[in-house]
């Protein structure tokens, strides 16, 4: 290795530790805030029995989608159940939707800031690029020095990492309202509140449930990396057996990661789209056994 001429690590180090040295109470604060915040979430989902929660993912599938979506659905979570995962992957989806959900009140209005301002918006995409360019494991290092191990650093890291979609799509969804539609908002007297929530935000709705699909895929892949700092969940099974080269394991908890990214990403995408275009499948088919009864 070459000699460094500019040690940038030095300087990282340095304001980390000041960060540790100087405000240590105030990083523990919010680690408590976030870690009670998702302990909420994991207990609402660990509430219902199995079946029930299996049940309501069902539902919205066979609701939003189709009824061979449903059953691929019930097939999943059944295959997850019978395979023993079940337990770690409701954590994984309650890690999921607490660092989704943290990401999505900071990022959709610094989303809409960004819309309603061309300076804003320049200045923070060079940090959006910087958040979702970096390495991932690169955020596990300084959260955990900040918030110690646990889950609380690796939602920490994951929301700065899934984050930017939110940002970046709420930002483009509003901007590229029509014109026209924000005129005639305008002309009937419509105030900076009314033309944001009455006109622009149902009309960027579908590049902002985008977004949301985004923040949960890169959420979901980045809570299993977390594991490496004690995050829990399948990503827990999937190191150990990297570490035992247990390929058996590795496939199971694998799949059981692979089965809930497939529902979650088809649920959310389906809420980007009109209600009518999904249940189409679902009519035709409830039309169809009526014909035939």
């Amino acid at each position: 290795m070459s000699e460094k001429q500019l040690d940038l690590g030095s300087w990282v180090n340095d304001v980390v530790q000041h960060l540790l040295d100087n405000y240590s109470e105030g990083f523990d604060n919010l680690g408590g805030v976030v870690n009670g915040f998702s302990e909420g979430i994991e207990w609402l989902l660990m509430l219902p029995p199995a079946w029930l929660l299996i049940a309501i993912f069902v539902g919205l599938s066979l609701w939003r989608i189709s009824y061979k979506f449903a059953i691929f659905t019930a097939i999943s979570f059944v295959l997850i159940v019978l395979t023993g995962f079940w337990e770690q992957t409701v954590v994984t989806l309650g890690l999921t939707f607490s660092a989704t959900l943290i990401s999505l009140l900071l990022g959709i209005p610094l989303g809409i800031w960004a819309a309603r301002s061309e300076r804003v918006s320049t200045t923070i995409r060079p940090i959006l690029d910087f958040m979702q360019t970096m390495p991932a494991f690169v955020y596990l290092i300084p959260a955990a020095m900040l918030f110690g191990l646990g889950r609380v650093p690796g939602i920490i890291a994951t929301v700065i990492f899934a984050m930017p979609p939110a940002v970046r799509l709420t930002n483009l969804g509003i901007r590229q309202v029509n014109k026209e539609i924000v005129e005639a908002g305008q002309s009937f007297g419509c105030n900076a509140r009314q033309l944001l929530f009455k006109v622009q935000l149902p009309n960027a709705m579908p590049s902002i449930m985008a977004g949301v699909n985004q923040t949960i895929m890169m959420a979901l892949s980045m809570v299993i990396i977390a594991s490496m700092v004690g995050a829990g969940g399948l990503g827990n099974d999937v190191l150990a057996s990297i570490q035992r080269l247990d390929i058996g394991l590795g496939f199971e908890s694998g799949m059981a990661v692979v089965l809930l990214a497939i529902i979650l990403d088809r649920i959310t995408e389906s809420f980007g789209t009109p209600q009518q275009k999904k249940s189409n499948s679902l009519v035709a088919w409830f039309s169809g056994k009526l014909q035939r009864q």
